[in-house]
């Protein structure tokens, strides 16, 4: 590690700044799958959704450069990449055939709550207990990840997720459903009750960063459902399960829920600022008709080509087909290892991504978080990068970039086993 640099960070950037890992990685160039660091040691990148389609994909990286040695301007004025991205992005969708493009998902996320609270009238958002979907002030209010499941605001109300691990009130199946959807329900009362009225409900819908769980059969179509019919505005944020990264392209579909907003972010441009906001017209013109928004950056000839290369990248490749067989491989690799090691309490999986849940005690499901934080960086060690989530920090993340196929899972398998070896006693 460079410990020049690192303290040269502290001193202009903080110590507060978050770091990967307790030996930070300086790395300075990536390829497909792999990151590269200082020192030339090829690590293989078993986290990153952000370049989906890889690491500086030359498709993706011509695309940016042509169109940058040309022109980039803000949305003002007429491009035709702009329009042609905005209309093959939304013939992705059902239902769902206009697109309002922003910089990130948090400004994505800020503007479907201000949809939401704007078309409805109202203020009430329902979100889940350990969530995250971005960092502008709107949306931290909804971040109940940081915040141990409570919200910071009147004007925001959390459920429990469906988790069927460790599920509420030790219900499974359709129980945990209904009860699950009971609380949705309450939520609905009481911004009704207070005054403060329903503006709608945000989730990811494989809720990624509360530890991808098992969600009961029907829970989200019934919960979209229960929302819409008492006049909110159902959100779903796919900046962590879009662009095929569950083997369909979007993580909603499975699910059989219609949202009426979806949110985007990071894997839209495989690493170039983009995101947006996709829904029918008819809530996004009559948006229109009372706000003036306007983002100078947003979508903008540059962020439209990559993004663009990146849909042609995903279909040319076979992305989402190439998800549905490599998925499997990795799952059952993982299942055997659950087999071996008494530590993995559980593996939950949606196409190519993991959760590998560390606990103390399986009986118990005593979660493990000092091992969940000793095996990423013994992985780390090792050449595998890989992270944890939940709400008790103690599920192995696993989200690699889609072209990650068999070679990389055999490589990422024997790691992880042997780094749970290594950490039996942490």
């Amino acid at each position: 590690m460079n410990n020049s640099l690192l303290e040269r960070r502290h001193r202009v950037i903080g110590k507060g700044a978050p770091l990967f890992y307790d030996e930070p990685l300086h790395v300075v160039r990536g390829d497909g799958v792999w990151l590269y660091d200082v020192q030339g040691r090829r690590y293989l990148d078993a986290y990153n959704n952000v370049p989906v389609v890889g690491h500086c994909h030359p498709r993706v990286v011509d695309a940016i450069a042509r169109q940058a040695s040309v022109l980039n301007v803000h949305t003002r004025y007429l491009h035709e990449t702009v329009v042609r991205y905005a209309e093959r992005l939304t013939a992705t969708f059902e239902g769902l055939d206009m697109a309002v493009f922003t910089c990130t998902g948090s400004e994505a996320n800020d503007l479907a709550l201000r949809m939401a609270r704007l078309l409805t009238g109202s203020e009430g958002i329902i979100c889940s207990n350990n969530t995250y979907h971005g960092n502008t002030a709107a949306v931290d209010e909804l971040s109940t990840t940081f915040s141990g499941g409570r919200t910071g605001s009147a004007r925001v109300r959390a459920v429990p997720f469906p988790d069927a691990y460790r599920p509420l009130r030790d219900l499974s199946g359709a129980a945990l459903a209904d009860a699950c959807l009971d609380e949705v329900q309450a939520c609905i009362e009481h911004f009704r009750n207070s005054g403060i009225g329903l503006a709608g409900m945000l989730v990811c819908p494989i809720f990624a960063n509360e530890g991808l769980p098992d969600v009961p059969v029907g829970f989200l179509e019934r919960a979209t459902r229960v929302v819409q019919e008492a006049g909110g505005i159902v959100i779903f944020d796919e900046v962590q399960s879009g662009f095929g990264r569950t083997g369909e392209f979007w993580g909603h579909s499975r699910a059989g829920a219609v949202p009426d907003i979806v949110t985007l972010g990071k894997p839209m441009g495989n690493g170039h600022p983009i995101g947006g906001v996709v829904s029918r017209a008819s809530i996004v013109n009559a948006f229109r008709d009372r706000v003036m928004y306007f983002n100078t950056f947003a979508g903008n000839p540059v962020a439209s080509a990559a993004a663009l290369a990146v849909l042609d990248v995903i279909e040319d490749e076979g992305l989402v087909e190439h998800v549905r067989e490599t998925g499997p491989q990795v799952t059952q690799g993982l299942r055997d290892l659950m087999a071996v090691h008494e530590g993995i309490g559980d593996v939950r999986a949606n196409g190519l991504f993991w959760a590998v849940e560390l606990v103390k005690d399986r009986a118990a499901r005593t979660p493990a978080p000092d091992r969940a934080r000793a095996v990423i960086n013994r992985m780390r060690d090792h050449g595998v990068l890989i992270s944890r989530l939940g709400a008790h920090d103690n599920v192995l993340k696993i989200r690699p970039p889609l072209p990650f196929a068999t070679p990389h899972a055999t490589l990422l398998l024997e790691t992880l086993d042997r780094s749970l070896v290594e950490t039996r006693d942490a």
